[in-house]
């Protein structure tokens, strides 16, 4: 008898649809998921935090997705006048889900907004806008682009994906400033911002968060490695 595929808990942001106020998942996630053997199941963003703990009962692993800024007081910063669109429900959905998810060694795929609101629940903080906090040569925002990462040897994200160097989509605005204590930094866009990171110690589960979107790019290393660590 084949077993079942594990089935990965992927948050889900509330859109104004219409009118309407729906839960809504890019459907590139799903797709990306289904496609590496895991079978991703919706968890509504707007969650209350005191939930969360059993939104992952029966998951064998987290997805955080893309989304609205962080809002900065969870870092304890003011409010840049650049900062975009934020949902603290949402942040305070996900901070309690990062921490059940850790408290019970589940596997953690992070992905753009995701290593934002993993980097602000472990204790670091964010750059609320790149532009004009940390002007560089990439064009960080411009969905149209593509720019190069180097990977650290012998991380995680190394073994994941099977190279040193990649050529990654950038759309975002915010990115890590100060990286949380239980996190190192993995990977570096050309003008050194961090664009990847994962857990200082070994004892850790598998965690990875990345600034990029791979489940745009059609790359598939980043999601199979997810469902090895799941299975």
């Amino acid at each position: 008898m084949t077993s079942a595929p594990p089935t990965v808990a992927v948050t889900a942001p509330r859109r104004l649809v219409e009118g309407r106020e729906r839960v809504t998942l890019n459907t590139a996630y799903v797709r990306a998921l289904e496609r590496a053997g895991v079978v991703p199941l919706a968890v509504p963003t707007m969650l209350a935090p005191d939930h969360a703990a059993a939104a992952l009962n029966g998951m064998r692993g987290l997805v955080l997705t893309g989304g609205e800024d962080v809002a900065p007081d969870r870092y304890g910063a003011l409010p840049h006048p650049r900062l975009g669109v934020v949902d603290p429900s949402r942040d305070a959905a996900e901070v309690a889900l990062i921490d059940a998810a850790r408290q019970r060694g589940l596997p953690i795929l992070a992905i753009c907004r995701g290593i934002q609101i993993l980097n602000v629940a472990l204790g670091g903080t964010l750059y609320q806008d790149l532009s004009s906090e940390r002007p560089g040569p990439v064009p960080h925002s411009d969905e149209t682009s593509h720019h190069g990462v180097r990977v650290a040897a012998g991380s995680l994200l190394e073994r994941t994906l099977g190279t040193r160097a990649a050529t990654v989509n950038s759309r975002h605005h915010q990115a890590i400033r100060d990286l949380a204590p239980a996190l190192k930094a993995v990977a570096w866009a050309e003008d050194g911002v961090i664009e990847a990171a994962e857990p200082n110690g070994a004892d850790d589960p598998w965690i990875v968060a990345v600034q990029w979107h791979p489940e745009d790019l059609t790359e598939r290393a980043l999601f199979e490695g997810f469902a090895r660590a799941v299975a």
